[in-house]
């Protein structure tokens, strides 16, 4: 059974539509944050502030290493930034079915607003940061994705049904 893996900018609702679609197909979830988090003993936001941002991404290359060894089946939720490694963007593909999903930097702000939990949104001018970094990363989303879903203006349900729907035969 392959893995369904969901990409994405920060807020675009990878770990929402996750946990609903691993409830919905009766699939073990991952999220690869809360993986690192679980390893290490620390929160991602403390990674980046004690260990760098290098060694975060370290952690996220060696966490898809380790779900590449398992059986697959499962429903995966990855940090906005992983797929930025080419070497990810493999492991990812080998992985399983990759599935971006596509927000507009307006919905992230209104998503995100009070989130103190971002590490890469931390400062002043959040919206500069999520357009600049959107327009750096969609590129490299789309180029890493079998299917892109748009998110904008849809609940979890509707994502998760466009995502089942996408995928059949896929699965």
């Amino acid at each position: 059974m392959k893995n369904i893996i969901l990409i994405g900018f920060m807020g675009s609702g990878k770990t929402s539509a996750a946990i609903r679609l691993s409830y919905r197909l009766r699939r073990t979830m991952v999220d690869t944050d809360k993986e690192i988090e679980r390893l290490h003993h620390m929160e991602v936001a403390e990674i980046f502030e004690r260990l760098g941002e290098e060694e975060f991404r370290d952690m996220e290359t060696r966490c898809l290493e380790r779900l590449a060894k398992r059986s697959g089946g499962e429903i995966i939720s990855t940090g906005g930034g992983l797929p930025m490694r080419e070497e990810n963007r493999g492991l990812l593909k080998n992985l399983g079915t990759v599935i971006y999903l596509r927000v507009r930097p307006e919905t992230v702000c209104s998503r995100l607003d009070g989130d103190a939990s971002r590490p890469l949104l931390q400062g002043k001018d959040k919206e500069e940061k999520v357009k600049r970094l959107l327009e750096m990363r969609a590129p490299v989303y789309e180029s890493a994705a079998d299917f892109v879903i748009d998110t904008d203006e849809k609940v979890t349900d509707e994502i998760v049904d466009e995502i089942l729907e996408r995928t059949e035969g896929w699965r």
